[in-house]
């Protein structure tokens, strides 16, 4: 089976190009009130309408007819409801029964206390049921199917769009069905003869492509399965290859349009830092550094990522990077996502140049009005050469004299906006984006595709195994044993419960219920305090002070502390309810500990009562490999899970998975690099197109893509 597409005047593709631009309530058999339900979906075009995808078809030319079904067996079968009929039982219980017809013979829907789904199944609807066929009461029976509208004859539109074919089933509303969907799209499809073709000519022709018009029409009504794959394929490949050719565009744009700061890399600044550090950088730490001072010594801007195990020592990288921009006149910024990191961070990096006459300051939404003002008309003069702060380093009053470098740490943590906010507060400054959280190469390459990666696959030498344990409450006991065994060899112990994120008010409440009921009943004798986000920033700096000198025997926290903190002298980690963290926080949140010459021990107390639970557990137990944990986390739980606060400004993939179509990611990626270095603009004929609908996919964010 072939199709042809035909070929089309420029006016024909101007008129379907404003057809799709315009509003979906024009489509026939849409109007105000539906076009309301539609954009529910988020659907308010007549592009989001076609692009709106089915997510599972049924194939009616390949259905059991009913005559033919046998008992026992898994079956679908099609027909049109006959016969509704209600009957109440005993002890309240009601049951549904809806027979079908197929010409061929009835079957019969079985639903117990579901009465409301013969409002959804009228007489003279045509039906699907699936499920295992029964042969009770002399009637073939299936118990509570799974069932989809086929068709409803209360429309008046042709059948053709649902019977005899494979049927899609677009993602639908409570107010508004797939079959109704169904009828709009086909509706729009009838007025549309073309639609524009991101992908290049060359690109279709390589790989065997369907256009995009057909690939359009073929996955909303395949013509065969065939052609479904092949529509699925081309459209799955133009989205992953508009989302690369976007963030290879900016890459390639700074490179050779934006004018950078040049830094000097071998001042005498860091060589006296070098000198006072008490210890070796590690092989990768070396190599990193040799990365990032390569591309600071370029003239454009750098826009480096830097990954590293828990305590791979990311930190002393960053602080090098710092003191090249100091030492040219410039300053420094760091944005962390927690005032506790930014607290870490400040007392660390003080502490370690304090010999070089380095002045360093935090900033953070908790200090007085007084504090701020001050510290922000320091920062305007140049006085300050390294600021380090939360979101309100990035606030309109806060302006710097000539800002160098830009650290993120943890930038899962900030949206795009606020990684594009920091960096302008400067002349184009070189920019270094920290992450303690593996990411897998597969999710680096969309959500950092723009940025070249280093990786510190090292840990410093000397650091012990964490052994790790799950288990139920039933076992506390041992636990707080082995709490009190390791506080009287002079350890200390963390214990984190889980962040509640319907109610600060209720997070602090667990927090401070959980330390009292330890303070009190458990550990009487033990000195124990606790930490959590609401906290002001003095009572924060107190806790933490007096926990990283000793003066605290247990630390009870939500997640505040998973990243950043250092306490070499803590050995226990207790998580209560871990299978409510992800593997990437766990992993997180054990790397606090193990961190000094003794042997530490992470317990995580998890009720396993779902298998996605478990598969964690089991994971977190046998890996210490944050890539490769990270790796299993999107196996798990999906990309969408994994990072928590959405990328703004990436568009949403339909049908890529990354965890699947890493292959196809690949391919578009090198297509995007090949197209970009022969036209960096794309300002050629053929890859106008492309350009168009990269600024349309990436509408909500062309700062972040042409001017970040």
């Amino acid at each position: 089976m072939t199709l042809n597409t035909p070929l089309l005047t420029s006016e024909t593709r101007k008129k379907d190009q404003k057809f799709i631009n315009q509003s979906v309530q024009y489509i026939k058999g849409v109007g105000p009130s539906i076009a309301r339900l539609l954009k529910r979906l988020e659907i308010e075009t007549v592009e989001d309408l076609l692009f709106h995808f089915p997510h599972r078809y049924l194939d009616t030319s390949k259905l059991s007819p009913i005559s033919k079904v046998k008992i026992g067996a898994k079956t679908t079968v099609m027909g049109k409801v006959h016969q509704i009929e209600k009957i109440k039982g005993r002890k309240n219980i009601s049951v549904l029964n809806i027979g079908i017809y197929d010409g061929t013979g009835y079957l019969y829907g079985v639903w117990f206390n579901q009465d409301f789904i013969a409002d959804r199944l009228k007489k003279g609807t045509t039906v699907s049921f699936s499920g295992r066929i029964l042969y009770e009461f002399g009637k073939l029976q299936i118990k509570n199917p799974l069932f989809d509208v086929i068709y409803d004859e209360t429309n008046i539109d042709e059948e053709t769009v649902h019977t005899n074919r494979i049927v899609p089933f677009h993602p639908a509303t409570q107010n508004l069905s797939s079959n109704r969907i169904r009828r709009i799209v086909k509706n729009a499809l009838d007025s549309l003869d073309s639609i524009d073709d991101p992908i290049p000519a060359s690109v279709i022709s390589k790989y065997n492509f369907l256009d995009r018009v057909t690939a359009v029409r073929e996955i909303h009504f395949p013509s065969d399965l065939l052609f479904l794959k092949r529509a699925r394929l081309r459209l799955l490949f133009e989205e992953l290859f508009l989302l690369q050719t976007g963030l290879v565009l900016r890459k390639k744009r700074l490179e050779h349009t934006l004018k950078g700061l040049t830094h000097k890399i071998d001042g005498e600044l860091l060589k006296g830092f070098y000198h006072i550090l008490p210890f070796e950088l590690t092989a990768a730490q070396k190599r990193v550094v040799d990365e990032i001072q390569n591309d600071m010594a370029k003239p454009f801007p750098m826009n480096r990522l830097l990954q590293g195990e828990v305590g791979s020592g990311k930190t002393i990288v960053a602080l090098i990077a710092l003191l090249i921009s100091v030492q040219g006149g410039y300053q420094s910024a760091i944005m962390a996502p927690t005032e506790v990191l930014a607290l870490q961070h400040y007392l660390k990096i003080k502490e370690m140049v304090k010999p070089l006459g380095i002045r360093v300051e935090i900033l953070t939404g908790s200090q007085s009005q007084k504090q701020k003002d001050e510290l922000q008309k320091e920062i305007k003069e140049g006085n300050v050469d390294i600021v380090i702060g939360t979101h309100s380093l990035i606030q309109k009053n806060v302006e710097f004299k000539s800002l160098g470098l830009v650290v993120i740490d943890e930038q899962h943590r900030f949206g795009v906006r606020q990684r594009v906010n920091l960096k302008e507060k400067g002349e184009c400054p070189d920019v270094l984006i920290m992450t303690a959280t593996p990411i897998p190469r597969t999710l680096s390459l969309t959500l950092y595709g723009d940025l070249d990666v280093s990786v510190i696959d090292e840990l410093p030498a000397g650091r012990k195994p964490i052994t790790t344990k799950v288990i139920n409450h039933s076992h506390r006991d041992k636990a707080y044993e082995l709490i009190r065994r390791e506080i009287e060899n002079g350890r200390q112990t963390y214990i984190v419960c889980p962040l509640i994120e319907e109610s600060d008010k209720l997070e602090v409440k667990a927090v401070m219920e959980e330390a009292e009921r330890l303070k009190n009943e458990i550990f009487p004798d033990l000195k124990v305090s606790f930490i959590h986000g609401k906290l002001k920033q003095s009572e924060k700096e107190k806790v933490m002070g007096e926990f990283r000198n000793g003066e605290l025997d247990i630390l009870i926290s939500t997640s505040v502390i998973e990243v950043g903190v250092d306490v070499p002298n803590a050995t226990v980690m207790l998580i209560e309810d871990a299978e409510r963290f992800g593997l990437a926080q766990l992993h997180q949140l054990r790397g606090r500990i193990g961190r000094g010459e003794h042997k530490s021990y992470c317990i995580l107390f998890a009720d396993l009562l779902t298998e996605e639970g478990k598969n964690r557990m089991k994971a977190i137990v046998n890996c210490t490999d944050g890539f490769k944990l990270a790796e299993a986390d999107l196996e798990i739980r999906g990309e969408g899970q994994l990072f928590g606060p959405r990328q703004s400004g990436l568009p949403d993939l339909k049908l890529a998975k990354l965890t699947k179509h890493i292959k196809i990611l690949n391919h578009a990626r090198r297509e995007a690099f090949e197209i970009i270095e022969s036209d960096p603009l794309l300002s050629k004929e053929e890859h106008q197109s492309t350009l168009k609908e990269i600024k349309n996919k990436f509408a909500s964010s062309l700062d972040w893509l042409f001017n970040a």
